[in-house]
């Protein structure tokens, strides 16, 4: 069983923001895949199933709390760490470039380090979507503000979905990949 975990914050209010990256891969594989994703609180995320062997999430419990959900889902189906997949947004990347990586510290994602401190461990795989930074605007505040090229964007989430479904079949690596 493998679960992939897209990080991002509930509500109409955040949906294309940088933060909601990971949200946004997991809808675009979920339509490309025919998922239904349903809210299930006792996992306290929306969760969808695929080829009953990998579960595709979107914790409700806002960015800085994503460890609840993961936890919980992890613990109950008794899920190993080396085979969960986080996707978040990395200031620290340009757009256009996904790292992916096991283990390693939070570099400062709040969403990355409360999935650390609840499940235990920091060796999962991440796929770190690259969102750049403002010099002028400060990180907490630029992650929250929309992407202004949308074409940038769809072209990020569609290739991201792409990558993550391909590693599905072909496995996880380290790697650093360019979008555009």
């Amino acid at each position: 069983m493998r679960l992939i975990i897209g990080l991002g914050n509930p509500g109409e209010k955040y949906t294309n923001t940088r933060h909601n990256v990971g949200f946004l891969v997991i809808d675009e594989i979920a339509k490309k895949q025919g998922i239904v994703m349903r809210l299930e609180n006792q996992y306290k995320a929306q969760k969808g199933d695929f080829e009953n062997s990998v579960m595709f999430v979107k914790p409700q419990t806002f960015m800085n709390n994503s460890g609840e959900a993961t936890s919980l889902i992890k613990n109950y189906y008794k899920i190993d760490s080396e085979d969960i997949i986080i996707i978040h947004d990395d200031v620290d990347l340009e757009p256009g470039k996904i790292r992916v990586q096991l283990g390693g510290s939070s570099a400062g994602h709040k969403g990355v380090q409360s999935i650390i401190d609840q499940i235990g461990t920091d060796q999962f795989w991440r796929v770190r979507v690259g969102v750049g930074k403002s010099e002028q605007i400060p990180t907490d505040e630029w992650v929250l503000k929309n992407f202004e090229d949308k074409i940038i964007l769809q072209n990020l989430i569609d290739k991201t979905a792409i990558f993550v479904l391909e590693s599905l079949n072909k496995g996880m690596e380290n790697t650093s990949l360019s979008i555009n």
